[in-house]
């Protein structure tokens, strides 16, 4: 595909979505990166009353998705993760497929942390399809899968991979894909990169170690891998607008990794 590559974790959510007369964008921040991964964007600033607002809220009828993505990724940073995926669902429009569908990658974690695997390959799945040259979203996929698996695998022929011929341009993101697919890195190989990379360099080796191990079943090796990325320079420093660190942070949150 020659289309401009959109990396998943910052997917600039450029739609074009009409309600009433007016037509918005919606931009999908929360991740930045360094001179390789996510360029920094500007956080959609909400009201405190916004932000307290309930899903269930007559006023939620009257928030744009944007601003219901926005409320769904703040509520996750707080570690409320079926929450966020009521704001999520009420975003896409509440009655199934709708043009924002392919752009909820976030919904795609959050049913991950709440344990609904099939749900997130699923909207992992329709997400790649906009976008094929998103690695982060097929190992986030993988991931779903070795957790619904008995043996905490995945066949080869059921994980989505790049179109032919295409590689992802971020030698980190090159050795998560290959560790996740079996295509042969292995764990000291994304460790080593992140070890010589950059601060977010680490960070991705670190998470991604935690993601992996983890769905492969090695609960305690998810648990050191997921902490030195809570713990990175990266994740406290500045990093910290990036919504993968929060992911780092509400996974330990969840699995009592303190």
């Amino acid at each position: 595909m020659l289309a401009p590559y959109i990396p998943f974790s910052i997917t600039l959510l450029f739609l074009l979505f009409q309600q009433d007369v007016e037509s918005f964008t919606i931009t999908n921040i929360g991740r930045m990166m360094s001179h390789h991964h996510r360029t920094p964007h500007t956080f959609l600033q909400m009201s405190s009353n916004d932000n307290n607002q309930q899903p269930s809220s007559p006023q939620q009828q009257l928030l744009s998705p944007k601003a219901l993505v926005n409320r769904g990724m703040n509520t996750f940073k707080q570690g409320n993760v079926a929450e966020s995926i009521q704001y999520f669902d009420q975003a896409e429009g509440g009655g199934g497929m709708s043009s924002i569908t392919p752009f909820l990658w976030q919904r795609g974690i959050s049913y991950y942390y709440a344990d609904k695997f099939q749900e997130g390959s699923k909207q992992f799945r329709i997400d790649v399809k906009v976008n094929p040259l998103d690695v982060e979203e097929i190992v986030w996929d993988i991931a779903c899968l070795n957790r619904l698996s008995s043996d905490n695998t995945t066949p080869k022929d059921q994980m989505m991979s790049l179109p032919k011929g295409k590689t992802d341009r971020r030698k980190i993101m090159s050795t998560v894909y290959s560790l996740f697919r079996g295509d042969g890195a292995t764990e000291h190989d994304l460790a080593d990169a992140g070890h010589t990379g950059s601060q977010s360099d680490e960070f991705y080796s670190l998470f991604y170690l935690g993601l992996y191990c983890e769905s492969k079943g090695e609960r305690s090796k998810a648990e050191q891998y997921m902490k030195a990325a809570k713990n990175s320079s990266y994740a406290t420093g500045y990093g910290a607008a990036d919504y993968m660190t929060d992911c780092a942070r509400v996974h330990c949150q969840l699995r009592g990794w303190m």
